[in-house]
């Protein structure tokens, strides 16, 4: 089988790639155990996707389906579960997708949303100069405020962010995955969010407390697949010890 090709967001320093949403893609196929391999690209790269017909990544190219493209990080999710359906299951059944589906929407709100406003100046000052001037443009106007405002008082907000997260928390008291007894694509969703944080940026969205059923999910998220996003290269890794 040909590897397929996964456009994979990327620092100034392009060992750290660090998109929440290509990381779900990067775990889904680890879970399928798809060979791939990814390509650098950074916010005003564009033209290198323009073949996908939109401006965002993650994309990918299947070489083994006639070069099929396929867009978006759920799309792509749905793609290799009915392209490849003899690979271990993302979703474990229809009613399963449904409640994956669920938690994605949920984590847009209670987890995405909340997570770029406690680093977003740290993306900024890790991407190059060109995405940079691109990415501030954008997120202020998005906001309405300057990325250094987005930030402010983030010590304070992320307690009462880490209260919001009772449900996961609740889950992962009673079994090691949200998943289940193994992983699925709702723990690769929710993962992909504190991976973003830890590659970009020295801030702490848990409390390292060993007696914190999250925390201790999310090192055992660190470990799959050989320790892929352990090992992930990071721009604090001192900060992640």
């Amino acid at each position: 089988m040909k590897p397929i090709i996964l456009y994979d967001l990327a620092a100034k320093d392009t060992s750290i790639r660090f998109s929440p949403y290509v990381w779900r893609t990067k775990l889904a196929l680890e879970h399928k155990g798809l060979p791939y391999k990814t390509i650098a690209w950074g916010f005003t790269d564009k033209q290198m996707i323009a073949f996908s017909k939109q401006g965002l990544v993650p994309v990918i190219v299947d070489p083994n389906n006639g070069d099929k493209v396929v867009s978006d990080s759920w799309k792509i999710a749905e793609y290799l579960e009915s392209q490849y359906p003899d690979k271990p299951s993302l979703f474990g059944s229809n009613s399963g997708k449904n409640g994956v589906y669920f938690v994605q929407k949920w984590w847009e709100v209670t987890g995405i949303n909340q997570i770029v406003t406690f680093i977003v100046l740290d993306v900024w000052k890790c991407i190059n100069a060109k995405d940079a001037e691109f990415f501030r443009t954008g997120r202020e106007k998005l906001f309405k405020k300057t990325l250094e405002d987005i930030e402010k008082g983030r010590g304070d907000r992320v307690k009462a962010w880490r209260a919001t997260l009772r449900p996961i928390k609740d889950l992962l008291r009673e079994q090691p995955f949200i998943g289940g007894k193994t992983p699925n694509y709702s723990d690769y969703i929710v993962f992909a969010g504190f991976q973003w944080a830890r590659c970009v940026s020295d801030f702490q969205l848990l409390e390292k407390d060993p007696k914190d059923p999250i925390y201790n999910w999310r090192e055992r998220m660190l470990d799959l697949y050989g320790g892929l996003a352990r090992k992930s290269p990071m721009v604090a890794p001192a900060a992640h010890l």
